[in-house]
């Protein structure tokens, strides 16, 4: 008797799973998919660690201490005394005052100047576009110091072509009336042209449609920039609002450090050059430190309350 060969199953060979090897590589995936977007920010968080959190840890460690720079000098940790001493100053006031003032005489060079110059020659294209682009950006090209020197000669008392034009002999740079105005239209002729670009280029991210809608439905130009152009510029606006308000004190120091550090009669020294004065001049490193922790955390307070102001009065294009 035969049995038929083809007829016999034919035995298969099952391999043995493995569940341990396949759940812990399926784990290792999951974890590198979270992780991801976090390793392409570690070189960011690590020099902001290092150049920005890293100082201002040791800034808030040396405010406790009173030092005068010097290596050979041991530090001598007094607590919160550089603080209360901060508090009692006058110049401290003084120069928060004028911080102020410095703010609020920069906002026209930095939101109504730029946004009357953008609206005004939005007409203008091709070459003489790029030209007008051009000579407005060149003064914020220039460096402070070397900007500082030109204007040095235009104000010049006896020789200062701006002296010559007004048949003056006023010296405008160490008169305690003028000088802070002196350092104010320095620093606004500097930015001006940085804003105009900034404010030209969200003017041209404005979608089109809504003004060729509204103007189909008869609204005149004036409408059409004031209820449409206008609100779509405000995130650019309270853009160059916070820059204003947390930079410009640095941006005077330059032009303060070379015209008239600090003075006529301390009438040009803000919170930003006070600092680096107790710090540089009087060696006292303690209080110029205990000075760097308040204005940290006093702009960082503005900056947070301007944030939330722009996330509830700001309009997009969605």
């Amino acid at each position: 008797m035969f049995v038929s060969v083809l007829d016999r199953p034919v035995p298969t060979k099952v391999t043995a799973p493995e569940p341990t090897r396949t759940i812990r590589d399926s784990s290792i995936a999951r974890v590198l998919r979270v992780a991801q977007p976090y390793l392409y920010l570690t070189p960011a968080i690590a020099l902001l660690v290092v150049w920005t959190y890293r100082p201002l840890v040791q800034a808030a460690q040396l405010s406790t201490y009173s030092w005068n720079l010097l290596p050979t000098t041991p530090m001598e940790a007094v607590g919160a005394d550089n603080y209360r001493r901060l508090l009692e100053l006058p110049a401290v006031g003084d120069s928060i005052w004028r911080t102020v003032v410095l703010i609020l005489a920069l906002l026209p060079f930095s939101i109504v100047l730029p946004v009357v110059i953008s609206f005004a020659t939005r007409g203008v294209h091709g070459r003489a576009r790029v030209m007008y682009q051009s000579i407005i950006f060149a003064p914020f090209l220039i460096a402070p110091v070397a900007g500082a020197a030109v204007w040095q000669w235009l104000l010049d008392p006896s020789a200062g072509i701006v002296n010559r034009i007004l048949g003056s002999d006023r010296n405008w740079i160490q008169d305690t009336a003028t000088a802070q105005w002196v350092i104010i239209i320095i620093t606004g002729w500097h930015f001006l042209g940085f804003a105009v670009l900034v404010v030209s280029a969200g003017m041209a991210g404005v979608n089109s449609d809504y003004s060729e809608a509204a103007q189909m439905d008869g609204a005149s130009r004036w409408q059409i920039d004031r209820w449409i152009t206008l609100p779509l510029l405000s995130p650019t606006l309270v853009f160059l609002t916070l820059m204003t308000v947390l930079l410009s004190a640095q941006w005077t120091f330059p032009l303060i450090d070379t015209l008239t550090q600090g003075g006529p009669s301390q009438s040009t020294t803000n919170i930003y050059y006070l600092l680096w004065d107790y710090g540089f001049h009087s060696f006292d490193a303690g209080l110029s430190a205990a000075a760097g922790i308040v204005l940290f955390v006093g702009f960082g307070a503005v900056a947070g309350v301007l944030v939330w102001l722009s996330e509830r009065i700001t309009f997009h294009d969605n």
